[in-house]
């Protein structure tokens, strides 16, 4: 699609950008201690309010993709701000004492009333009557109002405003404020995983914020605690003995087309020889993929090796053959049918239920219900249910050169 002057990406990005920041400077006061609530899109762009409620920090938030911008003394990104700050203390919204920031990607020109309300080399005495002056004398039809809100206050209020205006220009956007994101959480994971991890937290962020954005009948705000609490449990899936386990592949529910797509995999076939019920055969299929998507995710994030998958599998094998064996050597080999296919349906069962941990503290069943199914999976299989799962196998994959026993309950073996 080719870009336009009505495109979307600039005010995408500009909000996409908004709930980055909103979690930069969750992390740093999160940091400092304290509770706080977190809140987008209510009386500014970020909220920080204390735990009873109170506004502490209004944030505005401006992105700019495509050019450097200029924050000058009738830039519309200044006046926008000032507008929503000067309106709020107006009609009683934002209380006295409230800090109010404006970080943009763009440059406050030096000597500017921008450049004078830093937080370094502030000079507010200096950049109010600058102000005055753009908003009586400028002929800007789109910062009219805003220009109308600041006159409309006294002089006494601008001044008292004006002292809790805190201007950050030149800040990082969308895709370089990533490095500040990965500051604030190096101390959560090695090096090489930091990527990894501040993905996680990001995709819960922005859930938590969509939630929050969607609350009626008013935006519920986030706790800082629910942000401790995710950073603790992230941190604790990062250790050495874990591995992050993620919430869209543990809220996967198998779908008529997955479930199609699966239908001919080796470990189905495997299944319905054992006359496996649909649901448990829906249920592997879950399994398979979940299994597949999280150890891929491991293993293209470097946070498993496939030495470890090796290991882990040769275990698996090891475990199910024991079970495997013992179960055969319960029944005759030339047991009914119906009799090999309960004993498979144990193993199965066994299996389904297995505890061997890929590591210590990863608990999640479908990581070796799926592993199991990957492995019954393999040309040839390295694990089976039927007694005679491989042979079996190679009657259904290659019926043109085999031909098959008659089975002893009448049916086919399938």
């Amino acid at each position: 699609m080719m870009s336009t002057t009505f495109s979307a990406a600039d005010s995408a990005l500009g909000y996409l950008y908004q709930v980055r920041v909103a979690l930069l400077w969750s992390l740093r006061r999160a940091k400092q201690g304290g509770e706080f609530i977190v809140s987008l899109e209510t009386l500014d762009d970020v909220t920080f309010e204390s735990k009873g409620g109170t506004p502490k920090e209004l944030l505005q938030a401006k992105h700019h993709r495509s050019r450097e911008a200029s924050l000058s003394n009738a830039s519309a990104d200044l006046w926008k701000s000032l507008r929503v700050w000067f309106e709020g203390y107006a009609n009683g919204q934002i209380p006295a004492g409230t800090t109010l920031y404006l970080l943009t990607t763009g440059a406050a020109p030096k000597d500017s009333a921008a450049a004078l309300l830093r937080s370094r080399s502030r000079d507010v005495a200096k950049a109010l009557p600058i102000l005055e002056s753009v908003a009586q004398s400028s002929e800007s039809h789109a910062n009219a109002p805003a220009y109308a809100a600041f006159l409309a206050a006294s002089g006494t209020a601008r001044r008292t405003i004006l002292d809790n205006v805190v201007v950050l220009d030149r800040a990082s956007d969308v895709l370089t404020i990533n490095d500040d994101l990965k500051n604030e959480v190096f101390w959560t994971a090695e090096q090489k995983h930091l990527d990894a991890f501040l993905q996680r937290l990001e995709g819960w962020w922005l859930r938590r914020v969509i939630k929050q954005l969607s609350a009626n009948p008013e935006h519920a705000g986030i706790l800082s605690g629910e942000i401790e609490a995710e950073m603790c449990e992230l941190r604790e899936q990062f250790k050495q003995d874990n591995l992050p386990i993620d919430e869209d592949v543990v809220a996967f529910t198998l779908d008529e087309e997955t479930h199609a797509a699966h239908a001919d995999y080796r470990f189905v076939h495997q299944l319905k020889l054992i006359d496996a019920g649909k649901k448990r055969v829906a249920a592997a299929i879950r399994d398979f993929y979940r299994a597949y998507e999280q150890r891929s995710r491991w293993v293209r994030e470097d946070l498993l090796l496939v030495g470890d998958l090796t290991r882990y599998e040769g275990k698996l094998v090891e475990e199910w053959e024991l079970v495997f064996e013992a179960a055969k050597d319960e029944i005759e080999a030339t047991a009914a049918e119906a009799a090999k296919r309960k004993a498979a349906r144990a193993v199965l069962a066994w299996a389904e239920q297995a505890t061997i941990a890929i590591r210590p503290g990863v608990t999640e069943p479908f990581v070796v219900r799926g592993s199991f199914h990957m492995l019954a999976d393999e040309a040839p299989p390295r694990v089976g249910w039927h007694p005679d799962f491989h042979d079996r196998l190679a009657e259904i994959l290659n019926p043109s050169s085999t031909t098959p026993p008659e089975d002893a309950e009448g049916g086919d073996a399938r």
